[in-house]
């Protein structure tokens, strides 16, 4: 059923057709099925559902949907489009935070270009102590993700973050390669159909490495995000944290929107 699902999902994901139909018909009014996991296709669709997610102790995080871009025109917006979601934020008053993928900014098309459409977004986070996390896409991405992170990091950008998926074989290394850094983490446990060569595929295998993960993220603890929303996981999570005395294993839920996607993240203090 964990195989099936996340075929189901990954293929969704990269079908435009079905794309334009759940916002078509997905999104028709309030009542409509994606409306439960999609608040809005607009950022001020999405400002009243978001101050109600701070009001109740959640912190923030906005996306624009969409990866794999064919252009640099469409990496360049991409980039513009990010620096005014920072904008918009700014100017709302709700406390959020951004995450995206490379490959819409240009990871598929040059390098130099995902970079400096990078140091844009970056830069203008700085100016309002704003936080970006660069999400993971399918393996074949993996060591891409980490060489721009990498690149980014050396240039002195400290308001990034990056997410590591704990059902690949190769997460270990780079738990090592991120607590060497200090950097912020999202650990997850993976969404992206991978062969056997790659990933576990039985669900008790990636939970049991999501948990080791977990427990090697300690002495980044301060840094670090748990992105499940399985109970037993976030549960053992909480209370290990709460054993060793530490107060940021922040846990985050996901709100996806057809434009941004909107992930609220609880607060350890409030949780």
């Amino acid at each position: 059923m964990y195989d099936v699902s996340r075929s189901l999902i990954y293929a969704l994901a990269k079908s435009a057709r079905l794309k334009r139909l759940a916002s078509r018909y997905g999104m028709a009014h309030a009542g409509s099925f994606a409306r439960r996991f999609v608040p809005g296709e607009t950022f001020e669709e999405i400002l009243e559902p978001a101050r109600a997610l701070e009001a109740a102790g959640f912190l923030l995080t906005l996306d624009h949907l969409g990866e794999n871009v064919q252009s640099f025109d469409e990496t360049t917006m991409a980039a513009r489009d990010y620096v005014q979601l920072i904008d918009a934020i700014v100017a709302s008053g709700i406390d959020s935070n951004i995450s995206l993928k490379l490959t819409k900014l240009g990871a598929d098309i040059d390098h130099a270009t995902c970079i400096d459409n990078m140091r844009r977004i970056l830069t203008a986070a700085q100016r309002h102590d704003c936080y970006v996390r660069i999400d993971m896409e399918n393996s074949p991405y993996t060591e891409l993700t980490f060489d721009v992170f990498e690149t980014l990091w050396r240039l002195e950008y400290r308001n990034i973050g990056v997410a590591l998926q704990a059902y690949l074989h190769r997460t270990a290394g780079d738990v090592r390669r991120m607590n060497e850094l200090g950097a912020r983490v999202r650990l997850v446990k993976g969404a992206y159909k991978e062969p056997a060569t790659v990933a576990h595929q039985a669900k008790s295998e990636v939970d049991a490495a999501f948990l080791r993960f977990h427990v090697c993220l300690d002495d980044t603890r301060e840094r670090t995000f748990i992105g499940d929303r399985d109970a037993p996981i976030t549960e053992f999570c909480g209370l290990r944290d709460q054993f060793i005395g530490v107060r940021s294993a922040i846990q985050e839920a996901e709100v996806a929107l057809a434009v941004q996607l909107c992930e609220s993240v609880r607060r350890s203090n409030h949780g």
